[in-house]
This record gives structure tokens, C-alpha cells and sequence, in this order.
């Protein structure tokens, strides 16, 4: 599933100065959506590159025919969303038959097939949770404000709107985001935010993006061959992050056994540090993406995403900033999993690269046969980088 983030600032949170605050607060902090009202839709294009949600509270879903403003600025949201002013949040009653709701009606209306369209719902009884469930039905995108009831509705929404819609849960923290993506295991597949603090707006981004990472089980294994080799093209992987010391990245020439190494983060009396680099190996080997799959080295250029990984086994994504290719001297390093499997992978002959060990982080220079080596394995193959459930042999 993936998470996304919404940042309210429509007229009811306050003048344009505060909206325009919060909207720079979401560019800034990486928010996907901001919603606002239709007349403000130019104005955010101004500010930067966001996508845009709004309130239509006219009853009609298509837009002017002039869909710039004065200056060229495109003024047409990437969503529409119906509610405000109206039945979702209860400025008008609720139909007994929602076959008579205007905002349902606004909803189905036959209008420009290119924008999204959504429903914004305050839960002040079953009763709207149900109209919610209804919109649900039309809608790419629901939001739920829960009102004196918050978890026990959104529980309800969750099991019974399945993936009906995008349901967007309406919070006004970062912890109650955290609670809205954890609700029964599964979670909102977004928040609504309503805060000012820009402070707020970035943690919530943040517990976004945990939510979405992976928790991996790395194991040890017993290294078996360390063989000095001759040269090979070895990958520098240059990240736009600065890794901790206990981060690196999960590399090796077979995909089911990946090898943790670490980062650059040490100093030596002969080097000084590259917290952002890893010495991956060589260009044939795999390197763990966020996505759960695997890139050559050889592959990776800037912009890319990489996968970075802690010793505990805790992962976040980084983005490859530069890829410097250049043939070294090189080990092969062979190990032997629990279960027997035997797994290699090349890394460069140098003090620098260091990985991790039952006794702790240590240069591969100084690995001895019978060490412990940390990696991570899975039994499965692996074609153009997606598992792939076939029998390959690796040797």
C-alpha cells in the first residue's frame, strides 16, 4: 500500500497567509496533496509542485471553459472534492434516503473524466458513516473526519470499504496519523492534516514514509572462503543521504543471499570518511531497492532509489546522487547459510569496506574464515530484478 499525505487549507483554517504557511510547510516537508478551495488552485501552481485537491461547492463537478487564470497559471485541481458547505459536513441535513443527497448527485455528475473526484464526511453518527460508505462507491478519494468517535469508524470504514477508494483519514497530529495508519493492521491509505505547525506537517510525512518501509530479518552466516581475486569493475554507490554508522546496503552476485556493507562512515589515519557512500562491489552484483526488488550496480545512476538498511534490519530509501566505476583488486567472499545454501559475492580488497560480524564491524580485509557475516536471504529467484517463483541455479 502506498501512504500519501493530505495538508488542509481551505477558508476555514484561516486568511491566505495562513494558508499559503501551511501549503509551504507541505512543499517543503514533501506532502502529497494539499486541499484547498477552487479559487486557490492557481495560487498553489505558483508556490511549487504539489498535487491539488478542492472543494467544489457550486453543484457542479465541470470546470469554467478558462481553465488558466490572468497570468497562465493552470487553475485546474488534480481532484474535486464535494462536501463542504453541504451534506458531508453537515451544513445541510442528511437525506433520509441518500438517493436524494446533492452531494452524491455532484459526485456521480457526468463532468471532465480527467479529474479525480472525491467526498469529504464529518462521522457525527452511523448514520454519516453510512453516507460515507456511499460515497465511497463513486469516489476516488473519501475523507473521514472523526468527530467524539475517532478509531471505532474509522475500524468500520476500514473493513468495509476495502479498495473501493482511496479512504483518507482526517487527524490533527502526527501521533494520530501514526494511529490512522496502524488502525487494524491495515490502516487509512491516507491523512488529512489540520495543522498550522509546520513542525507537525513534517513528522506526519515522516510517519508516512515508516509506514510504508520494511522490516527485514537479517541473519548470520558462516563465512566459508575469503579468496583474493583479480581486478573487476567496483561500484561506489554516492547517496544524497548522510547513512549512521550502523546503516549500509544489502549488495551480493546472487539475490537470494545479500551481503550487509556498511557505510563509509568511519574514519581512518589514511582516509577520511564518506558517510554517504557505500563501496557496494562489482558491477554485476545486486543491490536491495525500496521496492523490494534488486538493481544491478552496474544499472544505478542518479535519481534512482536505493535501499538502505541498518543492522537491526531497519530500512529507508535514498536517492543515488553518483555511481563512480573503477576496477580495483578483489575478494570473493563465500558463506554458508543455516539451512546449507552457499551464497558469494566480490567485494573490493581495501580497509575501508566494512561489514558486519557476529564479533562486530569489521574491515574485509581482516574476514577470516569461520566469521559470522550479516545478510539477509531469502529462497527465491529473481527476473529483471522481481521475485520470481522458478528454478534458477546461481554458482
Amino acid at each position: 500500500m502506498t501512504r500519501s499525505v493530505w495538508i488542509k487549507a481551505d477558508d476555514t483554517v484561516g486568511d491566505w497567509d495562513v494558508r499559503r504557511e501551511r501549503i509551504t510547510a507541505a512543499l517543503e516537508a514533501g506532502a502529497d496533496w494539499v486541499l484547498v478551495d477552487e479559487d486557490d488552485v492557481a495560487r498553489v501552481r505558483e508556490l511549487g509542485n504539489i498535487n491539488v485537491a478542492a472543494f467544489r461547492t457550486d453543484g457542479d463537478v465541470t470546470l469554467v471553459d478558462d481553465i488558466d487564470d490572468d497570468d497562465g497559471t493552470d487553475a485546474r485541481p488534480d481532484a474535486v472534492i464535494v462536501g463542504k458547505d453541504g451534506e458531508g459536513d453537515a451544513t445541510i441535513d442528511l437525506p433520509e434516503d441518500f438517493s436524494g443527497s446533492a452531494d452524491l448527485s455532484t459526485l456521480r455528475r457526468d463532468g471532465e473524466t480527467d479529474l479525480e473526484r472525491g467526498a469529504y464526511v464529518r462521522i457525527l453518527d452511523t448514520a454519516y458513516e453510512q453516507f460515507a460508505e456511499t460515497a465511497a462507491e463513486d469516489a476516488d478519494h473519501t475523507i473521514v473526519i472523526g468527530e467524539d468517535w475517532t478509531i471505532i469508524p474509522l475500524e468500520n470504514l476500514i473493513a468495509r470499504i476495502g479498495e473501493e477508494t482511496n479512504l483518507i483519514a482526517g487527524v490533527t497530529s502526527a501521533e494520530e496519523a501514526k494511529t490512522a495508519f496502524e488502525t487494524l493492521e491495515i490502516g487509512s491509505d491516507a491523512v488529512l492534516l489540520d495543522s498550522d505547525d509546520p513542525d507537525e506537517i513534517h513528522e506526519t510525512v515522516e510517519v508516512r514514509d515508516e509506514a510504508e518501509r520494511e522490516s527485514l530479518d537479517l541473519e548470520y552466516a558462516e563465512v566459508l572462503d575469503v579468496e583474493r581475486i583479480g581486478s573487476a569493475d567496483r561500484v561506489c554507490v554516492d547517496t544524497g543521504s548522510l547513512l549512521e554508522h550502523d546503516e549500509g546496503m544489502l549488495v551480493g552476485s546472487m539475490a537470494r543471499g545479500l551481503v550487509f556493507v556498511h557505510a563509509e562512515t568511519a574514519d581512518s589515519p589514511y582516509v577520511a570518511s564518506r558517510p554517504f557512500r557505500v563501496n557496494a562491489g562489482a558491477v554485476h552484483a545486486y543491490v536491495r531497492t525500496p521496492d523490494g526488488g534488486t538493481k544491478y550496480l552496474a544499472e544505478l545512476q542518479s535519481g534512482d532509489e536505493v535501499q538502505v538498511v541498518d543492522t537491526a534490519g531497519n530500512t529507508r530509501e535514498a536517492i543515488v546522487g553518483r555511481v563512480k566505476i573503477e576496477q580495483r583488486p578483489m575478494f570473493r567472499v563465500a558463506v554458508e547459510t543455516d539451512d546449507g545454501d552457499r551464497v558469494e559475492t566480490l567485494l573490493q580488497n581495501a580497509e575501508t569496506i566494512k561489514v558486519a560480524t557476529g564479533d562486530g564491524r569489521k574491515a574485509v580485509t581482516d574476514l577470516e574464515v569461520g566469521d559470522d557475516l550479516l545478510l539477509y536471504y531469502e529462497d527465491t529467484a529473481r527476473h529483471f530484478g522481481e521475485a520470481v517463483e522458478e528454478s534458477i541455479i546461481e554458482k
